[in-house]
């Protein structure tokens, strides 16, 4: 009977169900049948026991790696979606096995071992990366593991290193297999081909009325207009509040002298520099003496400089360069080394540093002086605005009151016609558009926190249902697309007449002929293509398809479409490389562990405690 079910397990039904039963127990939909294991066991495989610690430290951890690939932490719906739970549980229930099979071979770890992985482990080393005591007592902390625990878990990994390596360690490749891989990667082949076109058929008729008529009938779902909701926008933020005030000169002039000792700007300078070889730093260098200018010094050499910008010392990093930079004078250069040998440093312009006069430091004092009355009033501002809101007074009247910009789009579900909106964030978007396509025309809308500060008002004015195109309105388009379909027919039907004459054995060189075309004869290429991309993967796929008599018509990525013919199959003449060797070896490797692993934690058999699962979960989130 345990041979018939083992056989059973074996065949495409019982791993039909098995997948059945897995996916059940993935989604915890399943009742508690487990009746002998203790409410802080969670699962038993074989003789041991995960418990609820165990499986909830596991579980917090793999939440924390996803919570870092998705950049926010998954919730307990989510996590069940993407199958978290159960990918714990099936890991831990592996390792359970792999344990009981090291202790039934006796594998065990020296403490000597144990203290090398502790003094190895980065997690434990201070900033002079060594062991650090002190280190090691956080991260446990952090982690919710005693010393105990820890050493235990290190132990039972190490075993379980042990255990791998000796079975699966020394797998190798088959050398039919590598063969094989190294055939279908590195064989390659060449092809006699031709490219058909629009000149080597027949230019299509115009299409007619009717005809048009037939192609939009057919084709409405392609011509077809989407929602749109025309919406009046009104923004209030302080930058759009400053924007509406007007700051006098004497106010100007006040907080100039008030602040300007604070104004000072740095001096910045145009800095452009060249690697140079020995040569060229014989030459620059005989140049500088000589007084020879650095563009002269450029031609002469056949360089081009790198243009570093307009900088100032403290925006550039590589303190050689901001030294030698800030020494010169204007229109000179000097020579320095860098991580690429010796290059030359040109300054290319000047501009003056220090305290900045009235008329400089105008404009920037001005918008200060702004956005400080703004920040002052946007409150009241805000408030005068919600209460004309309420009285339903239109965004137009509240815009030409307070001196407001009031914006207006057509918007569709994308939000794209958003961008009418200066500056506004990525992520206010979406949120913005989703909130135009829940409102209903004629009713008040509640304003929409923006990103940073500031709130959008909006009033939706008109809706523009999806609906069907006229001819009249795509008449070009689907004029265009209709003769671009005839014409790709054509090409087609072509490209099947001369494939059939290569089939009757005539000469590519002679159906080519008839088309007005001379063949072409390829560069060798892979099942991948050519290195130079005249020939596609595409292309390349089709190649492959036959053996040395092999012909055929293809389109490639470009949209043309190609006769070809197989000229010559070139095998592999090299090994494989010995990266794709040990690659498609570790590759064997896992697999079989894969395997090994799965049939010993089936073999022990994995139960589980459906209550206390659910029961840690709900606490541990």
């Amino acid at each position: 009977m345990l041979d018939s079910l083992r056989l059973f397990a074996k065949s495409w039904p019982g791993k039909i169900l098995g997948a059945f039963l897995l996916v059940g127990v993935a989604g915890f939909g399943i009742n508690n049948v487990i009746t002998d294991l203790g409410s802080s066991t969670v699962a038993r495989v074989g003789d041991a026991e995960i418990s609820s610690r165990t499986f909830l430290r596991a579980y917090q951890g793999q939440i924390n790696q996803v919570a870092q690939q998705l950049g926010s932490r998954p919730t307990a719906e989510q996590a069940v979606n993407l199958g978290i739970p159960s990918m714990v549980l099936q890991n831990l229930a592996q390792d359970a096995a792999l344990d009981q099979l090291a202790d039934r071979f006796g594998l065990g770890v020296s403490e000597q071992k144990l203290s090398e992985m502790l003094r190895a482990d980065p997690s434990f080393q201070g900033t002079l990366g060594s062991f650090d005591p002190s280190t090691f007592t956080q991260v446990l902390r952090q982690s919710g593991l005693t010393e105990a625990e820890y050493f235990e878990d290190q132990g039972n990994a190490a075993r379980r290193e042990q255990l791998i390596l000796s079975l699966f360690a020394d797998t190798a490749l088959p050398a039919t297999a590598a063969e094989l891989i190294n055939r279908y990667v590195a064989d390659q082949r060449t092809i006699d081909y031709f490219v058909l076109g629009e000149t080597n058929i027949e230019t299509p008729a115009e299409p007619t009325e009717a005809e048009l008529v037939a192609y939009l009938a057919e084709h409405q779902a392609e011509f077809r207009t989407v929602e749109t909701r025309t919406v009046q926008m009104l923004r209030l933020s302080p930058a759009d509040l400053a924007a509406t005030k007007t700051i006098d000169d004497a106010a100007i002039a006040a907080e100039y002298e008030r602040t300007k000792a604070s104004l000072n700007k740095p001096e910045r300078r145009t800095i452009q520099q060249v690697v140079l070889n020995d040569a060229q730093v014989a030459a620059f260098e005989a140049g500088k003496a000589a007084g020879t200018p650095f563009e002269t010094l450029l031609t002469d050499n056949a360089l081009t400089p790198t243009d570093l910008g307009n900088l100032a010392q403290s925006d550039i990093n590589d303190a050689n360069l901001a030294t030698a930079a800030f020494a010169l004078a204007n229109g000179d250069f000097a020579i320095i080394d860098g991580v690429a040998g010796k290059r030359a440093v040109h300054i290319s312009a000047i501009e003056a540093g220090g305290e900045p006069s009235l008329e400089e430091a105008r404009a920037q004092i001005s918008d200060s002086l702004a956005r400080t009355e703004a920040r002052n009033e946007i409150a009241e501002v805000q408030d005068q605005v919600e209460e004309l809101r309420a009285a339903f007074r239109p965004l137009s009247e509240i815009a030409e009151r307070f001196g407001l910009d009031l914006y207006e789009a057509d918007v569709s579900a994308s939000g794209a016609e958003l961008s009418v909106l200066p500056d506004l964030a990525p992520e206010d978007s979406g949120r913005i558009s989703q909130a135009i396509f829940r409102a209903e025309q004629g009713q008040l809308t509640a304003a929409l926190p923006l990103a940073g500060s500031g709130n959008l008002y909006f009033d939706l004015t008109a809706i523009s249902p999806a609906r069907d195109q006229t001819l009249e309105e795509v008449r070009d388009t689907v004029a265009a697309d209709l003769t671009a379909q005839r014409i790709n027919d054509a090409l087609l039907a072509a490209s099947a007449e001369a494939v059939a004459n290569l089939d009757a054995g005539t000469p590519i060189a002679d159906v080519a002929a008839s088309y007005n075309v001379f063949p072409q004869l390829s560069a060798p290429f892979t099942r991948f293509g050519a290195p130079d991309s005249s020939i596609d993967d595409v292309v390349a796929g089709a190649a492959f398809a036959g053996d040395e008599t092999h012909h055929d018509a293809v389109q490639n990525q470009a949209g043309e479409h190609i006769v070809f013919q197989v000229v010559d199959i070139l095998p592999a003449d090299a090994p494989l490389a010995t990266d794709a060797q040990a690659s498609l070896e570790n590759e064997a490797r896992v697999g079989l562990y894969g395997e090994f692993v799965t049939a010993i934690r089936d073999d022990a058999g994995l139960r589980i405690n459906q209550q206390a699962l659910q029961q840690t979960l709900d606490t541990g989130l």
